[in-house]
């Protein structure tokens, strides 16, 4: 098993750097949408290819970023239902979940989606848009985020197991707000989780 943790801890880290890699494509997608728009409105010159970059990089953060929000535990999730259950009950719920339902989802869009991705390379796929992009990198964009979702949901069906194994505080305990410990942290012991 500790193997598995630091094959999990490798699918954390990376998703980590990932996420907040990311991050940056928010603020260069709002800039270059600024500038393209004040460009437009101020000069009466745009360019198509700034908005499909625009684009791009927007499908990016969403894309890119689902394995990170996994991993953050910050995407959705019923809490009505979830706030009533244990903790072991919630590991159980998440386990049913990653292996019924997103595991197989992610695996099966990284499938549909890579014929699609080099399709569109070998052709030179370009944007409908006069002076547009081409498609290949956006096209990319879908089997890579998936891979990476997928990698997270292995990261925490490990994390999971080893909570009910007893071998790893609660994975799902909530930071309170104020103060980086964990609820599930022993006191003094930063390194725990």
């Amino acid at each position: 098993m500790k193997f598995l943790l630091k094959l999990s801890g490798l699918f954390d880290a990376l998703n980590e750097r990932v996420g907040r890699a990311v991050m940056w494509l928010i603020l260069a997608a709002v800039l270059i949408s600024a500038g393209n728009a004040v460009a437009r409105k101020a000069f009466h010159m745009g360019s198509n290819a700034l908005i499909d970059l625009q684009w791009y990089l927007y499908s990016g953060v969403f894309l890119l970023g689902g394995g990170y929000a996994f991993l953050k535990n910050v995407h959705v999730r019923i809490d009505f239902v979830s706030s009533r259950l244990s903790a072991r009950g919630r590991s159980w719920i998440d386990i049913a979940g990653i292996l019924v339902f997103l595991a197989p989802f992610c695996w099966m869009l990284i499938r549909m989606s890579w014929p699609l991705f080099v399709k569109a390379w070998q052709s030179g796929e370009m944007s409908q848009n006069a002076g547009g992009l081409i498609r290949w990198p956006v096209y990319l964009l879908i089997p890579s985020g998936m891979a990476l979702l997928l990698l997270q949901s292995v990261s925490e069906l490990i994390k999971r197991f080893a909570f009910l194994r007893g071998l790893i505080p609660d994975p799902l305990a909530h930071v309170p707000a104020g103060n980086g410990a964990s609820a599930a942290t022993p006191a003094g012991d930063p390194e725990a989780c």
